[in-house]
């Protein structure tokens, strides 16, 4: 038995996007940026893509600029929103404490650069309460910057509602939203999204391929610099390869997004249910409006790691939080942000699930976790003190 249950760390490629891929390597392996016919034939597919893409999202072509992935355009876009703040003098950053780390490492460097940063508080259910939003915001924010689902406990925010209370105040909203496209119905006019985040290789596209929505009228800053491609806005001859095979594999994903998500939601459910029996436990995050592939738990009295090494042994691969942060040693920020302390936070797991997921994949990974976590708790020091009294109970 393999069951591949880590899909926010990474997807498989789909047929659709690899076919794409070596159908662009073999066919339109040109320039996109040459004059002569090869390149302008390579020119056309890359603008067949970024129409694609931006009619998914109901974005205009000219909005799209092509990344390296989410974490490039997540540092674009902050950029962006600081250089347009600081030529106004206003020099305010609001955004969340349990974001992407490409998110929050680039607030900290703008931070020494003489920007303030406010994190909201995310709670124990993990979404960002609205009142607490307009509260931090003031006459000098230039940016609200809040994910549209998170990475580690699958939480999906109030999008629109806070997109439309920064266009009333005339702040810049941006939201990583590289958990979401693909699985969430993402509409940039509807939902008062200035700029947005999208990662190819989470919706079974490759890796190394992303973009960056920028509203119209938002005067973008480079990050790179060089050559004139993406209009001058993102210098680097283009991965046309991998750009179409994006192109492809979002089509894909958002044609199959309403059947995909009702069959992982009935399997998150089915096993939300299942790991809640296991004694001393607990679901991270709200319950229901959580994106329809996570399921993330905490296990009082074991560590982590082990768990995801025992469970691998048995066929089931899992995380215990965002990928980035593998080779860490300490907890979770994202659950220490919704009050797990380090002891709980450190015996976590998460499942994300995709749509191949079946019913007996999830009775064989409750039935394994289960036997998984009680026997690293049969030699635990920690969970040998919770059961003689000489520590109390968390969970």
């Amino acid at each position: 038995m393999n069951i591949y249950a880590d899909n926010a760390a990474t997807t498989k490629m789909s047929p659709a996007a690899v076919e794409a891929m070596t159908y662009c390597i073999s066919e339109y392996w040109g320039n996109p940026s040459s004059l002569y016919a090869i390149g302008q034939r390579a020119k056309e597919k890359l603008e067949e893509a970024r129409a694609q893409i931006a009619s998914i999202i109901n974005a205009e072509p000219r909005e799209i600029i092509f990344t390296s992935g989410g974490s490039e355009a997540d540092n674009q876009a902050l950029l962006t929103a600081a250089m347009i703040g600081l030529k106004k003098g206003h020099k305010h950053i609001i955004s969340s404490a349990f974001e992407h780390h490409a998110i929050l490492h680039t607030l900290k460097k703008l931070e020494k650069n003489g920007f303030e940063v406010t994190l909201l508080p995310v709670h124990e259910n993990g979404i960002v309460r609205l009142d607490e939003l307009e509260a931090a915001m003031r006459e000098d924010t230039c940016l609200v910057t809040i994910m549209t689902a998170n990475n580690e406990i699958g939480t999906i925010q109030p999008v629109r509602e806070i997109g439309e209370l920064c266009r009333k105040r005339g702040i810049i909203f941006h939201t990583d939203a590289v958990q979401a496209v693909g699985h969430l119905p993402i509409d940039v006019k509807a939902q008062f999204i200035d700029m947005l985040s999208a990662s190819a290789h989470k919706f079974h596209g490759a890796k190394g391929t992303g973009f960056l929505f920028c509203r119209k009228g938002i005067p973008l800053s480079n990050l790179i610099e060089g050559g004139a491609q993406e209009r001058n806005k993102r210098a680097g001859t283009e991965n046309l390869p991998g750009i179409m095979a994006m192109a492809a594999a979002l089509k894909e994903s958002v044609e199959n997004m309403d059947a995909h998500n009702a069959h992982k939601m009935e399997i998150r459910d089915k096993l939300i249910a299942g790991l809640s029996k296991i004694p001393h436990s607990a679901l991270n995050g709200d319950p229901k409006q959580r994106l329809s592939g996570n399921v993330n738990f905490s296990f009082e009295g074991i560590e982590g790691e082990s768990l995801l090494i025992l469970l691998d042994q048995r066929g089931i691969s899992a995380s215990s939080g965002s990928a980035c942060t593998s080779g860490a040693l300490d907890p979770s920020h994202v659950l220490l942000s919704i009050g797990r302390i380090h002891d709980v936070a450190h015996g976590s797991l998460r499942l994300s699930i995709g749509e191949d997921i079946t019913d007996d994949d999830a009775d064989y990974i409750i039935s394994n976790v289960g036997e998984v976590v009680a026997y690293l708790r049969s030699f635990s020091p920690v969970w040998r003190d919770l059961m003689t009294g000489k520590r109390e109970f968390i969970l």
